[in-house]
């Protein structure tokens, strides 16, 4: 079974599926800006929440099972369960790309949020936008702030950079037009 395929037989929900996507295609220009292996961040972007739908209550750990039996290894599915360290598991990002799955994961509903408030949709989006809703702490709830800011410390960057790269990145996704 492929990557999508596996993700579509666990994950109904069309708005997850849609964030797992974003995750993917941040991955994957992270990686061909860094030279690192795209096909492999490309898939723990769009594997990362492959257990949310049917457990929330212990994602990401369940995702463990699912991942080994579709072939994944232990280095892998440890990159997956990094992104919800500490408040769930105990494997800390130890890892670069572990900790740009991290870094994507939260600024990637933010920015779907914000584009969803315009005509245009992604195409519409700058940066200036994202921060001045970042700071609406009542504009996407459930969107961890503290997160976003943790995430662009762990990658060495500064909030404007990083939201610029990932808005680059959803705009080239035509699977993530509204």
């Amino acid at each position: 079974m492929n990557p999508e395929e596996l993700l579509r037989n666990y994950i109904k929900n069309e708005n997850l599926i849609k964030h797992c996507y974003a995750v993917e295609t941040c991955m994957k220009y992270y990686a061909e800006l860094m030279n690192e292996d795209i096909k492999k961040w490309g898939e723990v972007g769009l594997l990362h929440d492959i257990d949310w739908e049917m457990y929330p209550d212990t994602h990401p750990n369940t995702s463990v099972p699912i991942l080994k039996e579709a072939g994944y290894d232990e280095e892998f599915i440890n990159i997956i369960l990094s992104h919800a360290y500490p408040e769930r598991t105990n494997v800390p990002r130890d890892s670069l790309i572990s900790k740009y799955l991290f870094a994507c994961d939260e600024i990637t509903g933010l920015v779907t949020a914000y584009a969803l408030m315009k005509p245009g949709g992604l195409q519409e989006v700058e940066v200036k936008g994202v921060i001045k809703k970042m700071k609406d702490k009542a504009f996407a709830r459930n969107v961890n702030r503290d997160d976003i800011k943790k995430g662009v410390e762990e990658i060495n960057s500064d909030l404007n950079t990083h939201i610029q790269h990932i808005i680059n990145a959803m705009k080239k996704d035509k699977r993530l037009e509204l």
